[in-house]
């Protein structure tokens, strides 16, 4: 959906996902970074700006760029997808980084931000993360963030390429958000120096939704910090 929600944390800010990101962030795009993911590959900016406009324009996602809280420079993107609030769910997905910033914070740390949001502001019961099931480095990056493997979805989708793949599933409730963010803070406490108290901080503004949001009403011009 379109929104204005910006969360922040641990050297990084997660702002609107807007169709002029492309122009910087397709120089990350390669056919090796892109495998495993469930776009087809973007030949051009313009390409890649339409996928951008598509999850904008979803009415139960939340779409981010991930940039730098210092220099402004974009990372990435990230986002939430299939929001409801009825049955108090969210997916996280649209997540593609540099590759410089692999194996960086970069990725935890949004994590974190999105993970916050999830249950402190949209107040789900449960997250779920899905990943193409022969994307091990995903996988691998999904468990470290304390997501519990569920299974796999057997040919659950087409991939870009024709075939069909399967979806590894993975999950947060709840229930387990406090420990899965305790762990969360002590992997990414190196970079917490410059971000003030631990904890989350969320500032409702002017124009904005009390109470919980829903997915037919976009969530609006809110700051929410997850550090």
């Amino acid at each position: 959906m379109h929104h204005e929600t910006v969360l922040t944390g641990y050297g990084l800010s997660l702002i609107p996902l807007a169709r002029h990101h492309a122009d910087a962030l397709f120089d990350f795009v390669d056919t090796a970074m892109w495998s495993g993911l469930a776009a087809p590959l973007p030949g051009t900016a313009g390409d890649l700006a339409c996928l951008f406009e598509a999850r904008i324009a979803d009415p139960a996602g939340f779409a981010f760029a991930v940039t730098d809280q210092r220099t402004g420079a974009l990372l990435g993107t990230t986002g939430l997808n299939a929001f409801d609030a009825g049955q108090q769910r969210v997916e996280v997905g649209g997540t593609f980084f540099g590759r410089q910033f692999w194996g960086s914070h970069v990725n935890p740390a949004s994590k974190h931000a999105l993970l916050a949001f999830a249950f402190e502001v949209l107040l789900v019961e449960r997250v779920a993360f899905r990943c193409d099931a022969r994307n091990e480095r995903s996988a691998t990056a999904i468990e470290r963030l304390g997501a519990t493997f569920e299974g796999v979805l057997r040919s659950h989708r087409t991939a870009p390429d024709g075939s069909r793949a399967d979806c590894a599933v993975f999950s947060i409730l709840r229930t387990e958000w406090p420990d899965v963010q305790r762990n969360l803070h002590r992997r990414l406490e190196p970079f917490a120096q410059d971000n003030g108290s631990a904890g989350s901080r969320f500032e409702d503004q002017p124009g904005s939704h009390a109470g919980h949001p829903t997915a037919a009403a976009p969530y609006a011009c809110r700051t929410f910090a997850a550090l």
